[in-house]
């Protein structure tokens, strides 16, 4: 790939905001914020590759279902490591993922609400697969949390009798909303404090706004419904078997 004047000007202004961001927790005195700068680097070649993998692999159905399946294994297994590897975790975790993102994209496609083909396929999985990973990560880690800081309360339920899960159910609870609090308020704000992305990049590609539109309420309900699916199958699977020194 040719380095034109626009990838050298767009290199830069990465390396620019990295130096920023270290920069900034350095005086903050915030440890492992390095990790940006690795974060960073590693999404830069990894799309870079992708990039030129899409090119030839987006026509092609087999290739599309290859593509969302190595993105759906990479975000279970982050998305684990998050929340605190185990084999149960990650089954759990992949199970919830599963169940999310499949049960969303049937829904989209078979009632038409977007077309049926490879390259939306790709597109709108992909956005959704990323969307269950982060609402998987914020239930998982938001449920350890909570477990630790309301131990008391979780003991006294068990004293009087509560089986594991009727002493874990509000915390359960507590850590679903907490998960999708950020999917929320990107919904609540769409079109008034951000434009997401797949809105801007169907306009770029000369799609109408109101079909942009509609491409991206589409979206954004997927990803709502995702990550409410997501986020209870892991909670409530998860919440009666912690223990109070889990995370």
């Amino acid at each position: 790939m040719t380095l034109t004047t626009e990838i050298w000007h767009s290199l830069i202004g990465v390396a620019v905001l990295m130096i920023i961001a270290v920069t900034v927790l350095s005086v903050a005195g915030v440890g492992n914020r390095w990790s940006i700068t690795a974060a960073i680097a590693r999404g830069t070649v990894q799309l870079a590759l992708i990039s030129v993998v899409l090119s030839g692999v987006i026509t092609d159905s087999r290739w599309v279902a290859l593509a969302l399946a190595a993105m759906f294994t990479v975000a279970a297994v982050t998305s684990t490591y998050r929340v605190d590897w185990s084999l149960h975790r990650f089954l759990v975790v992949t199970g919830a993922m599963a169940a999310g993102i499949t049960t969303v994209l049937g829904v989209v496609f078979l009632t038409g609400a977007i077309e049926l083909s490879s390259r939306y396929a790709l597109a709108i999985g992909g956005i959704i697969i990323g969307g269950a990973m982060s609402t998987a990560t914020l239930a998982g880690r938001r449920l350890a949390q909570a477990t630790e800081e309301r131990w008391n309360e979780i003991e006294g339920w068990l004293a009087l009798g509560a089986t594991p899960r009727q002493a874990t159910l509000e915390i359960a609870r507590f850590s679903i909303r907490e998960a999708l609090i950020p999917s929320t308020d990107q919904t609540k704000t769409t079109g008034l404090v951000t434009l997401p992305g797949a809105f801007v990049g169907a306009i770029f590609g000369g799609v109408s706004p109101l079909d942009a539109g509609r491409f991206q309420i589409v979206v954004l309900a997927a990803i709502m419904a995702a990550g409410a699916l997501t986020a209870t199958i892991i909670a409530m699977s998860l919440a009666p078997a912690l223990h109070r020194a889990v995370g």
